[in-house]
């Protein structure tokens, strides 16, 4: 083995009693996680938790030809004369994937017994092999659409206790299977504990849905519901079924993410026409069609912002355009009390550059047809805007804020429309001038619609953050006007709407029918959007969502679907999993330090271990190492990275010096708890898992300036 050089980052953990030291007779154990896959969408959703934690995993597929045999040598081996086990943990698609007799589900029970490694069963069917009665008769296998299981008090004091209790499980459509589960109680003298349970239908009793059963010297975690990766009670147990898994001590780490930018402040938002169906004002109209009947914050509102941020302990980040202050007050006397407010609750926002006056900053726009094109030279060539028009948007906006005494990061930066970038199928590469003009106003930061671009990527000096875009409409101030927008884009031709929803089936879902105008909103609309801005919140996924100043204005329509997410989210979560609100430029270095760590491990520049006591992290010292320990872990005499969720974790920047983190006393583990004996393992085939019928998934469809 190499000994550890100045380009390596050396990751020591370590339990008390002195310096870390390794115990000659213990096998070194792998952070690493054996994902074992039939296709089925519960293992599926396991290696994308994994996946998006940033945890190390091997995934074999029983389905392709040619993959590796799981057998004694692929599970462990000798490493300088010590035994070694490749995984920490292990998850199957059930108990016994494998057919009757398998050689392989025996090799894995042996290696399981003998370095006390955890399996988790992605879904199987409750009955005696896996600690449960058969559900036939006692208990219930069926649809739990809708039903709100809970947290058993064991589970709270254990993997789960990161939630408040409540685990409901989606019901999102009337025409759609969208769960299917077995509830049972422990089979008779079996060593079974369950963490998540619900009421059976028509008894006094719960049955187990997560639940762990000690036999043969193995512990596994059985779960009889299936699932995938985007059902909600998937992802509010996720980060239970990692923790159970690796004891709480694994690389990668999770958080509970919600930011929202407001663009346009200062400026006014065209409103949508109902009558015409287009946006007086805006390149969705014929030119001179139809009259502007712009849409503007007042100061009630801008106050409203500000309370509102303050009972729900959540910023908002305010992108605005100065040229909205300057043209009011032109207009008005020199009176704009919007922007006055503001101003002087400039300390209660964040802010972004969003350029000065709102201009398109990418191909200079030919507006004489809908939709627009690109102006060209007579050459042919593309007319570009220059570099120096969108520096002047950049710097005369920053100025403005600078004199307003605005707390600016002047690294970030958020064009018109996301204008300057590609956008398809007008201009389908980057205006050539944008990265140079970035570069001379040292924007490092650039919000993109991830929408069109989902990942990050380079643009000169700046860094892409990708932005989902709310389906609320930034032309819309009314709940009335944002439902009748609605229906035109949702509903057919034939239903009076614009048919894109036909036109584009992968990617819009048609609405049934029409949705009423007065009650639309509130009953569809926010629960819709609410469930969307969730999932990605309970995805750990920082990306930040974007509305408009329009929509806190007016009915102030963006309340309830900002609220609906707080309020949720506060119902399903224990207080040590709060919400995590990051500015852009944050937002930024999370997603690129995740990019950086995933192409280290998949490239095989990270190795992490366990002997005993000791953990030791290896990894490129230009490689921001992520881990997440049990709470109480220190550096030194100093605690070790931030609390959440009841573990600690943090990333650890390159050094040339080892890192030394010592684990708490109650992290002591790694023996077998309960069950005793050489049963053969179990070779009953398990059943198929049950897929969903499908989950409805609206995709938003971008409305934005």
């Amino acid at each position: 083995m190499a000994l550890p050089t100045a380009c390596a980052l050396i990751a020591v953990l370590a339990l008390p009693g002195g310096p870390a030291q390794a115990d000659d007779a213990a096998p070194r154990v792998d952070l690493r996680v054996l994902v074992v896959t039939d296709g089925g969408p519960a293992v599926d959703a396991i290696a994308a938790e994994l996946d998006t934690a940033g945890t190390p995993y091997t995934e074999v597929d029983l389905q392709q030809p040619g993959r590796p045999v799981i057998d004694a040598a692929f599970l462990a081996d000798t490493v300088e004369g010590r035994p070694r086990a490749k995984y920490q943990a292990v998850v199957l698609p059930n108990d016994n994937p494998f057919s009757t007799g398998s050689p392989e589900m025996a090799a894995l029970a042996t290696y399981e017994r003998t370095y006390g490694i955890p399996q988790v069963d992605a879904y199987t069917y409750a009955r005696p092999e896996v600690g449960l009665q058969y559900a036939v008769g006692s208990g219930y296998a069926g649809s739990l659409d809708g039903v709100e299981a809970q947290v058993t008090t064991v589970g709270r004091a254990g993997p789960f206790g990161y939630l408040d209790g409540a685990v409901p499980f989606e019901d999102n459509s009337p025409s759609v299977g969208e769960s299917y589960a077995y509830l049972s109680q422990p089979a008779a003298g079996a060593d079974f504990t369950s963490y998540v349970d619900a009421q059976i239908p028509g008894r006094a009793t719960r049955g187990s849905l997560v639940g762990e059963y000690r036999h043969d010297g193995r512990r596994e975690l059985v779960v009889t519901f299936v699932y995938n990766r985007y059902q909600q009670q998937f992802r509010l147990l996720a980060r239970g079924i990692v923790e159970w898994m690796t004891g709480g001590v694994h690389l990668g780490a999770s958080r509970n993410y919600f930011a929202v930018h407001v663009d346009d402040v200062l400026a006014a938002d065209d409103r949508w026409d109902s009558t015409l169906n287009c946006t007086p004002g805006d390149v969705d109209c014929e030119p001179g069609e139809g009259v502007p009947n712009p849409i503007r914050m007042t100061a009630e509102d801008a106050g409203y912002a500000a309370t509102w941020q303050s009972d729900r302990n959540f910023t908002m980040d305010f992108a605005y355009n100065a040229a909205g202050s300057v043209d009011h007050r032109q207009d008005n006397n020199g009176v704009d009390l919007l922007a006055d407010k503001l101003i002087v609750d400039r300390n209660r926002f964040r802010w972004i550059n969003h350029t000065y006056t709102h201009a398109f900053l990418g191909c200079e726009q030919d507006v004489s047809v809908v939709p627009w094109r690109c102006a060209t030279l007579p050459d042919g060539t593309t007319k570009w805007v220059s570099r120096n028009e969108i520096s002047d948007e950049i710097a005369t906006n920053r100025v403005w804020g600078q004199v307003s005494g605005l707390p600016l990061d002047n690294t970030e930066l958020v064009t018109g429309e996301h204008s300057g970038m590609r956008l398809l199928p007008q201009q389908p590469t980057d205006n050539p001038n944008l990265a140079p003009a970035l570069a001379d106003n040292g924007v490092t930061w650039l919000a993109s619609d991830n929408s069109r671009e989902v990942g990050q990527r380079q643009l000169g000096s700046a860094t892409t953050v990708p932005r989902y875009p709310m389906n609320i409409f930034y032309n819309a101030g009314r709940a009335a006007e944002q439902v009748d927008e609605y229906n035109w884009i949702y509903t057919s031709r034939q239903q009076g709407g614009s048919g894109i929803c036909e036109d584009n089936p992968a990617t819009t879902t048609c609405l049934p029918a029409p949705l009423d105008t007065t009650t639309g909103y509130t009953d569809y609309i926010v629960p819709l959007e609410t469930r969307i801005a969730l999932g990605h919140v309970l995805g750990n996924d920082p990306r930040p969502h974007f509305i408009h100043q329009s929509n806190l204005a007016e009915d102030r329509i963006a309340y309830p679907v900002l609220n609906g997410v707080l309020d949720s989210h506060a119902r399903l979560f224990a207080d040590n999993t709060p919400v995590v609100n990051l500015r852009m430029k944050d937002i930024g270095a999370e997603l690129s330090k995740r990019s950086v760590w995933k192409s280290a491990v998949e490239s095989g520049d990270v190795t992490a271990y366990r002997i005993g006591d000791t953990v030791t992290v290896r990894a490129p010292a230009t490689v921001a190492v992520t881990a997440t320990m049990p709470a109480g872990t220190t550096r030194g005499t100093a605690a070790f990275g931030q609390p959440y969720a009841g573990k600690v974790s943090a990333w650890v920047t390159g050094t040339p010096l080892p890192l030394v983190l010592t684990l708490p006393p109650s992290a002591v583990s790694g023996t077998v708890h309960g069950g005793t004996g050489d049963a053969p393992a179990t070779n009953e085939t398990a059943p198929r898992a049950r897929v969903p019928a499908g989950v409805l998934r609206q995709v938003p469809y971008s409305r934005e300036r």
